[in-house]
């Protein structure tokens, strides 16, 4: 499994949602590191596999911007857990 923390320098929510990933790792009993990037993303975004873990749907779209739909903890389990269960 691969986590990735994307932001653009400067990111005020960035700690926060390296926070909540921890957290949801910890809780899932998951053990894997986290990849952070800094560069030109829509900030913060979380992506499991590559998959965002708020817009599943979409391609990420490049440009540094803030994120008016933030990382949830809801989001973030449901998509930590549904690779548990693919990887089973």
């Amino acid at each position: 499994m691969r986590v990735e923390l994307l932001h653009h320098h400067g990111c005020l929510q960035a700690h926060a949602a390296r926070q909540l990933i921890e957290q949801c790792l910890r809780t899932l009993a998951i053990s894997t590191p986290i990849l952070v990037r800094v560069g030109d993303y829509p900030s913060p975004t979380v992506l499991v596999d590559g998959i965002d873990v708020m817009r599943p749907a979409q391609a990420l779209a490049p440009g540094t911007a803030c994120r008016l739909d933030v990382p949830t903890q809801d989001r973030l389990l449901g998509a930590l857990t549904a690779h548990l269960a693919a990887e089973a």
